[in-house]
Formats: C-alpha cells, structure tokens, sequence
C-alpha cells in the first residue's frame, strides 16, 4: 500500500565505562549520517535482538559484548521507517572499542549526551541517562578515543 513504511528492529548498546558512555557518530554517507547513536544496528530476518547486538558490535566496533538486560524499548516513526528499537545495557567481553563501520567513537558523560545530535528515536534514553548519575566519580579527560 502507498505510503506506509517498513518496521525496522534495531538493537542498540549502552556500554558504560568509568561513569561513561559510549557513543559512536555514523558515516555520513548512511541513513541520518553524521549523527551520533549507541552503537547496534538493524537485525537480519530470522535474527534474534541479542545475536544482532552481538554482531553488529564486532563488525562496527571490533569488541565483543556481555549483554546484561533490556534496559528500554522505543517506537519511533521516522518518514523512511518505522524503527523498533531496543536498547540493553551491555559490558565489553573482549577488546577495546574501534571505529570499524562508524565515523568516530568517544566516551562522554551523562550531562554531555544533550551536546551531541542524536536521531530523534535516542531522545527519550537520552534524557533518562542525563538525569541518572554516573556509577563511578567523574573523571578528566576529553573521552576521544
């Protein structure tokens, strides 16, 4: 039928280190380009939420992931799709996080995630984490990887 839009499962990362998030900016050539996001993807058909996180942080970051809940579900109707998007809080297993298929990674604070373009499906995670105190003291450091 004219006009209506594909829905679209997206499983997305939030990694958290040393009261830090990790957040990763896409290419400017994808869907939203140049904006910043948690780290994840779409899921293949027949793929299960936590095998695509699994897989879409070793392809774009080069890590592999210990999945530790859901943490927060989004319905978000953009004009190209209609995105599901589930976010869980996850540790890394193994390695230390590269921009394999993303443009730049940095690991900033909670007050700091208002400072950043996310897409609109990110904002209601994005004020909840900004309101949530990090688990450990705040550190120096400008969070570049």
């Amino acid at each position: 039928m004219a006009g209506e839009r594909s829905t679209v499962a997206v499983a997305a990362a939030i990694i958290e280190r040393q009261g830090r998030y990790l957040i990763a900016q896409r290419r400017p050539d994808a869907a939203l380009g140049g904006l910043w996001e948690f780290p994840g993807g779409k899921c293949r058909a027949g793929e299960s939420l936590e095998r695509c996180l699994e897989r879409e942080i070793l392809e774009e970051l080069g890590v592999r992931i210990a999945i530790r809940g859901l943490e927060r579900r989004v319905s978000h109707a953009y004009e190209h799709a209609h995105v599901e998007l589930h976010f869980y809080r996850c540790e890394l297993s193994e390695g230390e996080p590269a921009p394999l298929g993303c443009q730049a990674l940095r690991w900033v604070l909670p007050s700091e995630l208002a400072g950043f373009s996310f897409p609109a499906a990110n904002q209601p995670l994005i004020d909840t984490l900004a309101s949530i105190a990090p688990t450990l003291a705040q550190s120096g450091g400008d969070g570049l990887l």
